[in-house]
């Protein structure tokens, strides 16, 4: 199981859930064939290796549509009240602001005259 902050507990990736975990013992400690075979078949770039500026710039918007695609978009309803409330609460804090400033203006002007 992973141990990692906000991981989500997934088996270990090559091993199932059903699998049981090597014992560790004193006799098998540093001669671990998963980290053998991990440095040997490690690859410098992987998915980001070195690609052409064009190639890039077209997975670049690739995944921009793919990520949009995901998005829930709102109903037209939805968008509405949204909107309405946005505007009302604008509305609000402007009137809000308004009494504070004249509430202020009106205090300066007792006190300096």
């Amino acid at each position: 199981m992973t141990d990692a902050l906000g991981s989500i507990d997934m088996p270990e990736r090559g091993r199932s859930e059903s699998e049981p975990e090597k014992p560790v013992s004193s006799d098998n400690v540093g001669t671990d064939e998963s980290t053998e075979a991990e440095t040997k078949k490690s690859r410098k770039g992987g998915k980001r290796a070195k690609k052409g500026p064009l190639a890039r710039l077209g997975l670049f918007y690739r995944q921009i549509i793919a990520e949009l695609r995901k998005v829930v978009w709102p109903t037209r309803g939805q968008l509405t009240t949204y909107t309405t409330v946005v505007i009302v609460f604008v509305a609000v804090v402007i009137g809000l602001v308004t009494v504070i400033d004249l509430g202020i203006n009106e205090v300066v002007k007792y006190v300096f005259g």
